[in-house]
């Protein structure tokens, strides 16, 4: 117990004194101050339950999130389990979370509930409390069992989405009483000495950012206003990875011109370094979401332009600390790009410059065995222990499930394999 206490004061969150400023046209919104990881909130070795509802289950910010664990931070040793379930909300969860959850040891819990508990009202007090009530009592449960927990709060809508029959007041009035929740959130966080996700305020500016740059047809919460493309998942996964603490820091590449030798981090090995080339072997992937169009709200490209998330999150880097000449050419994979002497001293970052590049093929290895598992785990909660033959023997149906599910998670460690590739430096 002392050590569980110890462990969770360690990773405790700093709350932020201020609140950067919304742009004045967001002065509506009043986002109280949320807090921030003092260091990183995983451990080696940790195994995270992923919890939420139907955009939980759309598997997308989800996937993103284990993808990224599994492929760019493979020294934590992190495995997951996605349990989103379709009109969910905090107390239906906690219903349901001891047999499907708990039963699993989780030793890191993230949620996302909030846009089901608001109920598609303007701000009503007697929901509210509802929902902070449910929110404390899912982390008190997590805590008992010595698992930490990054609280997501719920993110923005669109549109009034129209499928929900007793949806009242204006998209303004809805947003307002979901940034509410939002502060609910951050209440419980600092109540019990826990991590705040903020996908709210991250989809807040997204969305803002995006109306500015593409019109008001790119709905960062998806064209049903609710449930987010692939541009607005990517923005949740940033608020979540944040979140945890994570640095970002995939590997810097050091080369120098003049004895034609290179170093790198962790996680890199440099094979050679012969006439300007330098050889690669990466058991460390760069997040690859790959290229697309930026006006497209169910892209990744798109939220990865509106979000600071390749800076903070997805840096691979290469520098060379003396510079002889003004310009150089950098080749990875089939293409190539020009940058200026002080460009490549201070760090140029591959991961975002190079949209296509030598590591998307195994960086989508990994990724379509994330999904595969997740995929799957829908189904054993969902369709199996929750039907008919849940109901006949639950503790039998968990059993065969984990069997069938074992082989899927073996296949994402499987599929990351180190990388063998070349970037070449060339004076210009």
């Amino acid at each position: 117990m002392i050590c569980q206490l110890l462990c969770l004061a360690l990773v405790a969150p700093v709350f932020a004194k201020e609140v950067p400023p919304l742009p004045a046209e967001l002065s509506a919104y009043v986002l109280d101050a949320a807090p921030e990881p003092t260091g990183l909130l995983l451990q080696k070795g940790d195994r995270l339950a992923i919890c939420g509802d139907s955009i939980t289950e759309q598997k997308r910010y989800s996937v993103i999130i284990e993808a990224y664990l599994a492929a760019c931070m493979p020294e934590l040793q992190v495995s997951c389990r996605q349990y989103g379930w379709s009109g969910e909300q905090a107390g239906g969860f906690l219903g349901r979370m001891e047999s499907d959850v708990l039963r699993f040891q989780p030793t890191i819990a993230t949620s996302c509930y909030g846009m089901n508990d608001f109920r598609y009202v303007p701000f009503n007090e007697p929901i509210a409390e509802e929902y902070r009530k449910n929110e404390t009592a899912m982390v008190q449960a997590f805590k008992k069992t010595g698992a930490r927990v990054l609280l997501g709060s719920p993110g923005i809508i669109d549109t009034v989405p129209h499928w929900v029959k007793s949806a009242a007041g204006t998209k303004e009035d809805l947003n307002l009483a979901l940034s509410k929740f939002r502060n609910i959130g951050i209440a419980v966080a600092k109540a019990e000495g826990v991590g705040f996700a903020d996908v709210y305020r991250s989809m807040l500016l997204a969305d803002n950012q995006a109306e500015k740059l593409h019109g008001p047809g790119f709905m960062v919460s998806g064209k049903d206003g609710v449930h987010p493309g692939w541009a607005g998942q990517v923005v949740m996964a940033y608020a979540f990875l944040k979140g945890m603490g994570l640095d970002g820091n995939i590997g810097t590449i050091t080369y120098d011109p003049a004895s034609n030798t290179a170093t790198a981090t962790a996680g890199h090995e440099v094979l050679s370094a012969t006439d300007g080339t330098i050889r690669l072997r990466s058991a460390k992937l760069p997040f690859c979401g790959g290229p697309g169009d930026v006006k497209n709200d169910d892209v990744i490209r798109a939220g990865l332009a509106l979000i600071p998330f390749d800076e903070e999150l997805n840096r691979f880097i290469l520098k060379i600390d003396a510079p002889a000449a003004a310009n150089y050419e950098v080749r990875w994979g089939d293409t190539a790009r020009t940058y200026s002497a002080d460009q490549i001293k201070a760090g140029v970052n591959l991961a975002k410059d190079f949209e296509t590049n030598p590591a998307q093929p195994a960086f989508k290895r990994v990724w379509d065995a994330v999904e595969a598992k997740q995929n799957y785990e829908t189904r054993q909660i969902k369709t199996l222990v929750h039907g008919p033959e849940g109901a006949a023997d639950r503790e039998a149906t968990f059993a065969l499930t984990e069997k069938a599910r074992a082989p899927l998670a073996k296949a994402i460690a499987e599929a990351l394999q180190p990388l063998e590739h070349s970037i070449s430096v060339k004076p210009l």
